[in-house]
């Protein structure tokens, strides 16, 4: 068992190494295990992807005759489906397993190529037989079941747009991304589980849209209404055809649309084809994972219902033909090492989770990682967010034994796949950094004129060339597209959104956080993401979420929420002396937090992003907005509770 206190030297010790070389036996086995050459970019995409399998080939790679609205493998007759199954099944794969299922109450259930696409042709016929066509969006709001990939997948097979609806949003929510995407039908469960407790999803879904029709899959057995309008997926099955030829559809055929939450705009349809996806998503999966299909089992810990698991849990492992594990539940359920016994329970070689959850599980603690034998984990990849030094390096140490590479990847719902990471073979990998851009990739900082930065100094992100897997759209709202990602530069370089600034030595860029979540106190400027990373490598912090909050002296002070390691929740005001030293001394003195409020937990998604938005609504004392779609609603009284206690005693 490792020791809290020379695991805490040890990461202090690393925090001083700048970067980490990958070992040499990974170097000598990796796909890639050099630099790669600058090329061309459209015939390196060209290349790429070929490697599917198209019905018609395409004639022309990029067409880029109307930015920003760019056309990729013009020509190109293409399926998702039969490129993720039928393929696969026809080499003599399809006895290989697709998902090792783990409910939530530790049923288990190996599904393999041959039952998804027997699955999915038996459903595809079921979706035509009630009226869904090529062109009509289904909507899909399920848990983290097999079935749910059965369903996107019959979607594709068919030619019918998905929009997948995580199921941890409120039903209103649904309804709300059901009506602007004007989908034909939903594909929702008869109840859900989290931790325990069984959540009446068809029920819920009635409240809001009963005049949607309905396929409710049967997964928990409890007595879901149903009307004439509504069917039973598994009766569907039982009545479907067997066979469902892949639709021969053009490679920018709609494949998805996938809503961003809007905290005050109505949320943002991102819209996917299908060619430039399905070659983006397969080939940065294959190369930033060093994935070996015949080899590796792969463990992507995000929900279906993120662009994370679209990408990297359903499309790209489906098309390499990869083993993945697939779990139900949460991190913490029934366990603190739930996820840790799936990687020993299937062997997983490949694990990749975001940041938030890193620092729960160090926050949790190392028995909860040790109990397990993670002895085949051989590579870990985060996402989702920055992450600060000292999450990576705990990562590093106690779930990769202290020799797996950390790939830390940055990309967006909008670009589709993967972006700016580090090739692991063949680069090495800088602590908080996300690398340089992926071969093909035209990524810069540059300042509000357009004009590239010096090195060292932040600007904003933005992306200078096409590439396939980008959005193509916001569905059936091209003018908000084109303001939101392409006015600020011409219609040629794309507004990532994100601050950034690249290290002088070796070009690798680090991505500081969102525009909007840059702090300016008295003129300097400042990423929330900067300052959290400052506070958590303070030993004693397990995590933190800063905010700007508005001060008559300076502009902007840095409030900042913060939660201890361990089981305490309060610190004392020696600890909040010793943070805002430790903060000035890794930033500056004019980064202090001018308040510090201890939190026990943080208002998080159930993603695991952390709403700041609801954090400086209480801190400033405005109503707070829908803290529905929260992993625990119940925190927001906490801290309101906690800030009323805090002001009264300032008084």
């Amino acid at each position: 068992m490792t020791d809290d206190r020379s695991l805490e030297h040890r990461l202090e010790e690393l925090l001083q190494t700048e970067r980490f070389d990958p070992p040499q036996d990974f170097v000598a086995a990796a796909l890639v295990n050099e630099a790669p050459a600058s090329e061309d970019p459209v015939a390196a995409w060209a290349q790429r992807a070929k490697e599917l399998e198209w019905f018609a080939p395409f004639d022309t790679a990029l067409d880029d005759s109307d930015p920003p609205f760019y056309k990729w493998f013009a020509g190109g007759k293409i399926n998702a489906s039969h490129n993720c199954l039928d393929r696969h099944v026809e080499a003599g794969r399809g006895d290989r397993v697709a998902f090792h299922w783990r409910g939530e109450e530790g049923e288990e259930r190996d599904v393999t190529y041959a039952d998804l696409l027997r699955d999915v042709q038996l459903f595809a016929n079921a979706l035509k037989g009630r009226g869904v066509e090529a062109g009509d969006v289904v909507g899909i709001y399920l848990p983290m079941i097999p079935e749910v990939v059965v369903a996107m997948l019959a979607c594709a097979r068919i030619g019918a747009p998905h929009n997948v609806v995580f199921g941890g949003f409120s039903a209103e929510s649904v309804a709300e991304r059901m009506e602007f995407s004007d989908a034909k039908l939903l594909i929702t469960v008869d109840g859900a589980r989290r931790k325990g407790k069984t959540a009446p999803i068809k029920e819920a879904v009635d409240d809001c849209m009963s005049d949607l029709p309905c396929i409710v899959v049967r997964h928990v057995g409890n007595d879901a209404p149903m009307a004439d309008k509504d069917a039973w997926y598994h009766e569907l099955l039982d009545a479907a055809q067997d066979e469902c030829p892949a639709a021969e559809l053009d490679a920018e055929h709609p494949l998805f649309v996938l809503y961003t939450s809007g905290s005050t705009a109505k949320p943002k349809g991102i819209l996917h084809t299908t060619g430039g996806y399905l070659t983006h998503v397969a080939w940065t999966h294959q190369q930033v994972f060093d994935l070996k299909p015949d080899e590796d089992v792969w463990f992507c810990s995000a929900d279906v219902g993120w662009i994370t698991g679209h990408s990297y849990i359903v499309y790209g492992p489906l098309l390499n033909g990869a083993t993945s594990i697939m779990y139900e539940g949460a991190p913490d359920y029934p366990h603190r090492g739930i996820w840790w016994e799936l990687c020993e329970r299937y062997s997983a070689t490949i694990f990749y989770t975001a940041p938030t959850a890193i620092r729960a599980c160090m926050k949790w603690g190392v028995e909860h990682v040790e109990k397990f034998d993670l002895s085949r984990l051989r590579l870990l990849g985060s996402v989702g967010e920055p992450i600060n030094p000292k999450a990576w390096l705990w990562y590093r140490e106690v779930v990769g034994g202290g020799t797996a590479p950390v790939v830390d990847t940055w990309w967006q719902t909008e670009t589709g796949g993967i972006m700016i990471t580090t090739l692991p073979g063949a680069q090495h990998m800088r602590p908080g950094s996300a690398g340089l851009p992926l071969p093909g990739i035209d990524a810069a900082v540059l300042d509000e004129d357009g004009n590239e930065v010096a090195a060292g100094t932040q600007g904003l992100l933005a992306l200078r060339k096409p590439w396939p897997g980008m959005l193509r759209t916001l569905f059936r709202d091209d003018e908000r597209f084109v303001e939101t990602y392409w006015d600020k530069w011409g219609k040629e370089t794309y507004l990532v959104g994100d601050a950034s600034r690249r290290e002088e030595s070796d070009g690798y860029f680090w991505v500081i956080g969102r525009i909007d979540d840059v702090i300016n106190v008295s003129g300097h400027r400042m990423s929330t993401a900067e300052i959290e990373s400052a506070i958590v490598s303070h030993p004693k912090v397990a995590e933190a979420a800063a905010i700007g909050q508005a001060d008559e002296d300076t502009g902007q002070s840095v409030a900042a929420f913060v939660t201890l390691e361990g089981e305490e929740d309060e610190g004392s005001d020696e600890l909040i002396a010793e943070i805002n030293e430790h903060v000035a001394t890794r930033i500056g003195k004019f980064a202090r937090p001018k308040r510090i409020i201890w939190a026990g937990d943080l208002p998080k998604t159930r993603s695991g992003k952390i709403m700041r938005r609801l954090l400086r609504d209480i801190a400033e004392g405005r109503e707070l907005g829908d803290v529905t779609t929260l992993r625990d609603p119940d925190v927001m009284a906490k801290l309101e509770s906690k800030i009323k206690e805090r002001q009264a005693d300032e008084a």
